[in-house]
């Protein structure tokens, strides 16, 4: 039994080795990677081509109008004359026509003014939602590539246990050889043996996963894994003050996108009233339509009506639709008002949760960093109490037992100061 536990601990390091075929990539890149290959980054980039689109057209509302139109026909054939008895050839002339017209609205009220001014809100929120989506994806990417980081941390810890319960049953093993122990002390150590195994199975099933998982986020069609990060407790800190982030926070992408959507709803609102004025419109024509012996499609000069009207439009009644289209605009700008107000409390309130879970995550970070060193010498303590026969192997179990949690309590205290802190980079829309 203990030839094979030795085997399996000196193979381990090599199926590791064969498994990891990952590229590793930094932080930086799978950042940049997500936001350049991401659907939802990409949507958000399109939506703000479609905004810049929608504003191009309300400037070309203030140029006028122009058509033009053009056709000819001739037509062949022969006529019976039922009176003559007779048949005539039907060779009519070329018949030619054209038209060339173009309006400009010279006053509209104001409606066109306020639908550029809603149009360029609109672009300001679709670059702002443009911000927030870049940040939510970068979010989720730096909690995907810090899961990748702490099942490799599980990795490792689930590799050293197995090295430990190795060398606790080597030592069991030579105390019941030498009548010290009893054949229970041996099971024991067997059956330790065993759950690091299956703790070792499932943190190369958790690194595989988290390595497929961040492969799909930055949209790369090789398998990449996150690179060690050696500033793993350092890079936690956070230097600017609680005061300061949550400033940032009520000026963050989710906060200026509201204050971009409430603008153009209150532009639309006011557009919705210019319905209410008088609007006038100026007109220009010219057209021809003749027979030609050839087939003078642009026709005679000398033939064409040239057309000028200047038009004044009021509408006095419409079924009430100015009223509702009024009511709708308003409507949906005191609901942009609201949003707005509630997304800066929304930043507030997340801002001082994730200041809360960030300053407790360190903290847990520091204590379980003592723990871990604690239960280690413990344990070395234990171990060779029972290799002198002055301790137990249930001591051992138990010294084991604690380190065991003291090393997963630090990974997940790690792995909730990143998240917390990615949090707080998205909700401001800077890193940190």
């Amino acid at each position: 039994m203990l030839r094979k536990v030795r085997l399996m601990v000196v193979c381990l390091p090599m199926a590791l080795g064969a498994q990891e075929t990952a590229r590793p990539i930094t932080l930086d890149e799978a950042v940049r990677l997500a936001k350049r290959n991401a659907p939802a980054a990409v949507q958000a980039r399109n939506a703000v081509r479609q905004q810049a689109g929608t504003v191009r057209t309300r400037y070309a509302a203030y140029l006028p109008t122009l058509s033009f139109g053009a056709g000819a026909n001739r037509q062949n054939g022969t006529r019976y004359l039922l009176d003559l008895d007779t048949i005539l050839p039907n060779d009519v002339p070329w018949r030619a026509n054209h038209s060339l017209s173009s309006n400009l609205e010279v006053f509209d009220g104001g409606r066109r003014w306020f639908e550029l001014q809603a149009a360029r809100a609109g672009v300001d929120a679709a670059e702002a939602s443009e911000v927030a989506q870049e940040f939510t994806v970068s979010l989720t990417v730096k909690q995907q590539f810090y899961a990748v980081l702490a099942a490799r941390e599980q990795q490792s810890a689930a590799a050293k246990q197995l090295e430990q319960a190795a060398e606790q049953l080597k030592a069991a093993n030579a105390r019941v050889g030498a009548g010290a122990a009893t054949r229970s002390d041996s099971l024991r150590s067997v059956i330790a043996v065993g759950n690091a195994r299956l703790a070792v199975l499932a943190a190369e099933n958790a690194l595989a996963g988290a390595n497929a998982s961040l492969s799909r986020l930055v949209g790369s069609p090789t398998l990449v894994t996150a690179a060690p990060d050696d500033q793993r407790d350092a890079a936690l800190r956070v230097t600017r003050s609680d005061a300061e982030l949550l400033a940032l926070a009520e000026q963050g992408p989710a906060v200026r996108q509201a204050i971009a959507a409430a603008d153009a709803a209150k532009q639309n609102s006011r557009a919705a009233k210019t319905p209410y004025l008088p609007t006038l419109s100026l007109g220009l024509s010219q057209s021809y339509a003749a027979s030609q012996p050839g087939f003078a499609l642009l026709g005679d000069n000398r033939n064409k009506n040239i057309a000028t009207n200047l038009r004044v439009n009021f509408t006095v009644f419409n079924g009430l639709n100015r009223e509702q289209q009024v009511l709708q605009a308003s409507l949906t700008e005191q609901n942009a008002q609201a949003a707005l107000r509630d997304a800066k409390l929304n930043a507030r309130q997340l801002m001082i949760q994730q200041l809360g879970t960030l300053r407790t995550a360190e903290a847990r970070v520091e204590i379980q960093q003592q723990s871990v060193l604690a239960g280690e010498e413990d344990l070395r303590v234990q171990q060779e109490r029972y290799n002198l026969g002055a301790g137990t192997l249930l001591d051992l179990l138990a010294s084991q037992s604690t380190l065991i949690s003291a090393r997963q309590a630090l990974i997940q205290a790690r792995l909730d100061a990143r998240t917390a802190r990615a949090q707080i980079e998205a909700l401001i829309g800077r890193d940190l």
